[in-house]
Formats: C-alpha cells, structure tokens, sequence
C-alpha cells in the first residue's frame, strides 16, 4: 500500500472548497443552503481533489502506453459516489471532522444522493466492483455502458403491488460526470448497404439512407483505494444529429419535426425496455448497438492517436464482453477495421479474435439473445452482412471437423431457424469463454455449451465472481470494519486473503460478544430504516432472515413465502410451540412484464400484512419487503442480517455476489449446493452454513427426463397441500381468491399438459423446512453461531472481485500494473 501521506488530504482547502461552492453555485451561506444544496457543494469539492489525480493518472497511461481493457456492459450498478470516492481517497475522517466544523452531518449528506440508475442486478453490480478493482490495482481500463435517464425503474409498493415509476436520479444533476462532447461519435441504424468498386478491384461497403444519433460521452471518475489511480467509466449520451427540421415544423408536419430528437431520446430512456413486443426488442437492439459502436470507435480513435498500424490493435486493447448484449462489438470491429481502415476479411478477423474476450452469466437458454433476422439486418444492415460472412465461415469449419453431422451445425451456427444467436457469435468470435463460478463453468462445459467446448475446449475458463471489500465492509459496515482492523490491521483494504487472521478470534468469548454486539448496532440501523420506510416494528433480537436479490422464478422466493405461510399455520395451531422470533426481509424488483414475478411480489405483501397485523402470534414471525431494493440500501441490510437465504434450484445460478456480501458481513448461508455457493461451503466448511436440496446433478437429471410429478408432494405432504389451497381459497385475497392461482398453477398445472414446478420448489420444500429448523437450533446456541459467524467473514477472503481481475489480467486480458509516481 501507498503511504497515506503521499495522498495527503487537505482538509483546510476542503473546507474553502464546499464554502466557496455553496455561495457561487446557489448564492447561499451555508447556514442557508439546503442539505441537497451542500450535498452538490461537497461533491464538486471532492471531485477538485479528484481531478488532479485523473488528470494525473491518464498523463501516465499515455506516457507509458499500457494495454488498455475496456469492458463493455448494459449496466453498471455504481450505488452512491460520493462516499465510496471519500473513502478511496483514504479522506473520510477529514472530510467528516471538515463538516462537523461547518455543521453538517456526513451521513446526512450521503443520503441527498440518489443511486446512480445506470444498472439492476448481479450483473450491474460485477462490473462496478470490477471497475473498483482494476483501479486499485493499478490497471488502466474504461468501463463502457449507457447513462440512462430513468435506469429500469424506481419500484414503489401500492396495496401490495410493484408499481413502476420512473428513476429520476438526474433530476438534480450529476456533479462527478464530465460530458465530454469532443468525442461525440456518430452511430447509424437502418438503410442499406451499396457496394462500390474502387480503382484497385477492391469492394468498398458504405452504408446509405440510414438514421443516425450522435452518441455523447459522459466521463465519471474510478478512484482507486490508496493510490492516486483514477479509471474512467463512460457512458454515452444520444443526441440527435439534427435537432428540430423547422421546415417540418413550418409544414404542419410536427411529428418529423422532432422525429431525429425522439429518436435519441428513446434509446438511452430506460434500461432493459420490456421486450414483450416487437418496438420492445427493437429498441433493445438499438441501445445495444449505440453504446457498442460509439465505444468500440472511440477506442480506435483512441489507438490511432498514437500508433500507426492497425493491425496491432489487439495488442494494446482487450474487449470484455460483459454477457452477451454487448456480442456486437465483434462485428462492429471488423465493420469498422475492413471498411473504414481497409482491412481484408482475414486481417481484420486475426485483430478482431485476439481482441475480444466473452464472460457467460446464465445457464438459462431464455437469456441468450438471439434476434430475428429481419429485425436485426434491417435495423443493422451492414453489421448483419459481417454477421451472416462469420456465420458462413464457421459452419464451414464445423463442417470440416464433423462432416456430414447437421445436428451439430443446428446446435452451433450463429445464424439458424431464423434467428441470429448472439451466444454463438460470441464464444465463435473471441479469443475467451468464461464462466463465473467453478460449478456453472462445468455445467456451460457439459451442458448448455458442450459442442462448443469440445470443438475449441482452450477458449474456456472458470473466473469466479468477486466483491469489492471497499464498498460492501469499508463504507457499508463501519462498526465491523473498525472491528476487523483493530484485531488484525487494514491491510485486508487491500488484501482480504487477510481476514484469515480473524479465526483466532473464533474461539475468543470476549471477540464474539463484540461481533454481536456489532450486529445488534446493525440490526437497530436497518429495524430503523424498515419502521421509517415500511412502518413496521421489527426486533432487533429476532433472527434477520434476509433474501435481497432480482426476482425471478428460479431464485425461489416463492419458496421463501410458502415457508413462511407454513411457519405461521404452525404457530396457529400451536401457539405453544417453541419457536425463535423470526424477521422475513426481502428486496427485489421483478421485470415489468414478469407476471408470476410481481405476483410473487404481491403475495409476500399480502402474507406480511397478515401475518404484521395477527396479534395472536405475538410478533414471533415479521414479514417485510424492502421497497426500491439497491445499493445503498443493500448495504443497510448486508451488515444487520443473521441468515442469507441463497435458495436457488441448483444449477440455475450462474454464481451469485450477494452470498459473497452476506458471507463478508457475517451472515450464515442457508442455500443449495448452486453457483458460487459450492466454493463458499469449501472455504467456511459445511459445519458453518446450512445446505439442503437437491443437487445441481439431480436437478439436471430429472430435466433430461422430464421432470417429476409434483402431485405427488400435493397428495402425501399434508404441509405443502395446506399452503398451497391457501394459494386459491382467499386465505391472502378474500375479495379475489382467484388472484394467486397463476402461482398455484405453475406449481402443479392441473389443467395443462406443460411441465409443472419446474424449478423444483415443492421437491425441495421439505427439504428446506428442515434447513430451517437447523438454523432456529444453531441461534439458539449463541456462541456457537458466534464462532460461525466470525469464520464466514474470516474465510471470505477469496471472494474479493481483487483476486477475480487478477486471475483476468493473467490468464485472459494480460495487462501491466501502472504505478504513479510518488509526488516530490
């Protein structure tokens, strides 16, 4: 680590800076000045102290020319900046003691700041903790996405419903970005293609009669921890080419008149627009190709600003592609490489495979984009022609290696039943496949990608997943973080393979009585944010029972409230039984056109609101879902929670960080043997989580052959038969019993011929009821869960996204340290 007095903060000149801000900005005193005001003032004052060291940074990378990774993703869930870039700057406790001075409250200031809604789920939030990482190790990058206005919504609750309303986290500006219209890039869609002859014989492609946006970049700074290093993510603006055709406008024709402003409007409104409808999976191909061809010429230009040759692109650039939305990169290179720099098909194919490298995120087929030709060569015509010539050559060289085996070419081609498979471009294309825990690259390898892996077995690797220690214990966990560093010191900041040290503490009465101390303090901040935000008492003695996570079918929180619904007959007919106080917590948003998911939504609400309001239990069991659930307030409940529910069917979750943020905090695992929680047991032990289901092996074994009868659990489990009747006798909806029966339907389909329950969750129910009961026994033993807890957060060093880039920068991007040099 850099000494701290290398980056020395200058508290007095701080101090001016929010002052002197407060008064040019609003012509206010900060006696006058709203707190959103002095929120504005203090982070323009951190961003003076950042500048310097970005501008810094950049002179270095230009000076010593290092490979550069650009990683290109929908989404970047960056959650708040202000802290997170205080606490990168090593400047929290002078900025803290500079507003106390003026009279303002840190934390108060924090929460002006809306989460920056440029992202959504897993995904989103890998590529901010990887952009944390490659920073503070010193490794020059650029993430590339788009800057939504409105990200994918702001969820509210109304009668127990997500309602989506839209994000509006721009309303007051965004003081850390710099917009940057000097690198504008100019993206086309649609047209067609002609075809001229040049006086050497050469064919030159020109694309004609399109639309175009210009694709503004706006630049915000990657502080790295400790070190000076600033990375920059970039995401693109769209603004019309032609503003407003007066001419239209003068002919009555007002819809044309702002036709090209409607246009650039439309593709940066909204992440992930439903795509239920055809204008929906239009718009989302848009998107895709604007921040793709704005960033991949930017890198070019980038390039050719300081070298001469083309062709040696790839040696100084690396493309990751972050899942498969940002595929189009591939032939957007090579669009850009033959006919705007001359390249023949075979030079621009040796750059373009050595430059981009492809991450897979899901095993689940629904999520590997494929579009339909007609919608994708007439929107992208050009684009598709490369396409359809990569296509032509790799079933060619299927061909060669399996010849006369159709069913190969049928399960491999990039273009095929009408549909242009994005997954197949990728993994064909690039020079890297991987996977994101050791468990889901296997099943990629044997399962869902097996052709591929045996035609080209070197392409493929396992990268597990990683969280940034910096953000989610650092900022999110203070009273834990300060803990840790008394006991074994702050190089875990840096090095979380560190916290191993903290196992001796294990045994320690006097540290676990400290740890749970820590987490009692916890629990009171989060019982306060859910009494203010849901107005519901919860007790932070109880077990905080917590799954936060996107809602989708196969992350079963259906299972979740079935248990829950289960727990409460129980105590309805036994209110004498021994049972533990439980708090049920839940955050999710489910996608807009997500039936069963927002039905799942409205079932938890209603279980909440009647079990909140039955007295006759005695508060043992609360439900309460989060409203609006992301970072910011993730890190609330990852530091207060006792139990992390990571219940998905094995083999559906790629991997999972959220387990890796409640394994951090001290949460045991309650989960199945799925994605990264396989590594998480190796590392704590299975003595210290609590697994139960079936295995990732059975699962795919029963979906080879079809399935299994869930009637068969209906009829013989008393149990699952009572709640699930409550699904459709109005137990939870008196004016309309029918309103669960989708629910009730998917698990049992009755009066259909499809599969049913097939994510397995009355398979796996009494399996999980029986997990339960084991986690009510091991609380109960306070020093046992104690040690437990202790252990998770020691043995949580692998899952740094540190070692995660790391093991990128050797075996797939090969990237070098740049280390600034020290300030005389």
């Amino acid at each position: 680590m850099i000494k701290k007095a290398a980056l020395s903060f200058d508290k007095d000149l701080f101090k001016r800076s929010v002052v002197y801000n407060v008064k040019t900005l609003y012509r206010k005193s900060m006696e006058e000045a709203t707190p959103q005001q002095i929120f504005q003032a203090v982070s323009y004052a951190i961003k003076d102290a950042i500048v310097d060291k970005w501008m810094t940074t950049q002179e270095e990378y230009e000076k010593q020319d290092p490979k550069m990774v650009y990683y290109l993703s929908m989404e970047f869930l960056m959650g708040r900046a202000l802290g997170n870039n205080i606490i990168n700057l090593q400047a929290h406790e002078p900025v803290k003691e500079a507003l106390e001075e003026l009279g303002v409250d840190i934390n108060a200031i924090e929460d002006q700041e809306p989460d920056a809604a440029l992202g959504n789920g897993g995904l989103g939030r890998l590529a901010a903790c990887f952009l944390d990482s490659l920073a503070t190790l010193g490794y020059p990058a650029y993430g590339c996405g788009i800057r939504y206005r409105y990200g994918m919504f702001k969820q509210q609750i109304r009668d127990g419903y997500q309602i989506e309303v839209p994000d509006n986290w721009l309303e007051n500006g965004n003081p850390f970005e710099l917009r940057r219209p000097e690198y504008a890039k100019e993206v086309k869609f649609g047209g067609y293609v002609n075809v001229y002859v040049d006086e050497n014989g050469r064919s030159n492609f020109k694309q004609e009669g399109y639309q175009s946006v210009n694709a503004i970049p706006y630049d915000l700074p990657i502080v790295g921890y400790g070190n000076g290093i600033v990375n920059t993510l970039r995401i693109w603006d769209a603004q019309p080419v032609e503003c407003f055709r007066l001419e239209s406008f003068d002919k009555g024709d007002y819809q044309k008149a702002v036709e090209q402003e409607n246009l650039a409007k439309n593709i940066v409104e909204v992440l992930y627009p439903n795509d239920n409808h055809y204008a929906g999976k239009e718009l989302r191909l848009k998107q895709q190709y604007f921040f793709i061809s704005a960033s991949v010429q930017a890198a070019v230009a980038k390039y050719m600003r300081k070298h001469e040759d083309i062709r040696r692109f790839h040696e100084k650039v690396t493309f990751q592609l972050n899942d498969t939305h940002p595929t189009v990169a591939i032939a957007e290179l090579m669009r850009i490489l033959m006919d705007e720099y001359y390249l023949t098909w075979d030079e621009a194919w040796a750059v373009t495979t050595k430059t981009c490298a492809y991450t897979n995120h899901t095993i689940m087929s629904e999520a590997l984009e494929k579009w339909p030709i007609e919608l994708f060569s007439r929107l992208l015509p050009r684009v598709y022609q490369i396409v359809e010539e990569i296509n032509r050559r790799f079933v060619k060289q299927i061909e060669q290696i399996y010849p006369g085996n159709h069913e190969k070419i049928r399960k491999m081609a990039i273009i095929y039943d009408g549909q242009v498979k994005m997954a197949h471009l990728a993994i064909a294309s690039g020079y890297s496949v991987n996977g994101v825990a050791r468990l889901h690259t296997e099943i990629l390898k044997k399962q869902e990608l097996r052709d591929f892996y045996e035609m080209m077995p070197n392409k493929f690797s396992n990268k597990t997943n990683g969280i940034t220690q910096r953000r989610f214990l650092l900022h999110g966990n203070p009273l834990l973080a300060d803990w840790i560093t008394f006991h074994i010191g702050s190089d875990w900041i840096t090095d979380l393979t560190r916290l191993t040290k903290l196992k001796v503490y294990a045994d320690d009465e006097k540290a676990q009585q400290e740890f749970m101390n820590i987490k009692y303090k916890n629990k009171i901040r989060l019982a306060e944010y859910i009494l203010e935000h849901n107005g519901i008492e919860v007790d932070p003695r109880s077990i905080f029972d917590v799954q936060v996570k996107r809602l989708h079918e196969y992350k079963r929180q259906l299972l979740n409230i079935l248990h829950i619904m289960h727990l409460y007959n129980q105590l309805k007919e036994h209110p004498e039984m021994p049972f533990y106080p439980r708090t049920f917590i839940f955050g999710a948003k489910a996608a807009a056109g997500y039936r069963n998911a927002k039905l799942t939504i409205k079932l938890i609400n209603a279980v909440g609101e009647a079990i909140n309001n039955d007295a006759s239990i005695c508060g043992k069991i609360k439900v309460v879902f989060i409203e609006d659930y992301k970072v910011s307030n993730a890190e609330i409940i990852f530091a207060a929670s006792d139990v992390s529910e990571q219940i998905s069917t094995a083999s559906k979750e790629a991997s999972g960080t959220g387990n890796m943020k409640f394994m951090l905090n001290g949460a045991i695992t309650l989960g199945t043997m799925d994605g990264a929680n396989v590594e998480i047991v190796e590392e704590v032990g299975e003595e210290n989580a609590v697994i139960f289901g079936l295995s990732s092996d059975e699962v795919i074994r029963y979906e080879n052959f079809g399935g299994y009868d869930p009637m068969e659990i209906f009829n013989n489990n008393s149990d699952v038969r009572k709640v699930l009747m409550q699904l459709i006798n109005g137990t939870y909806s008196k004016n309309d019993p029918d309103l669960f029966r989708p629910l009730y339907n998917s698990l049992l389909n009755t009066l259909s011929t499809s599969k049913a329950d097939t994510y397995f969750i009355l398979k796996d129910f009494e399996s999980y009821a029986e997990a339960q009961k084991k986690v009510e026994a091991a609380y109960r033993d306070e020093k046992g869960w104690a040690r437990s807890a202790i252990l998770n957060v020691a043995c949580s060093g692998k899952f740094s996204s540190d070692r995660t880039i790391e093991e990128y920068v050797k075996d797939i991007w090969h990237l070098d340290k740049v280390v600034l040099p020290l300030k005389k």
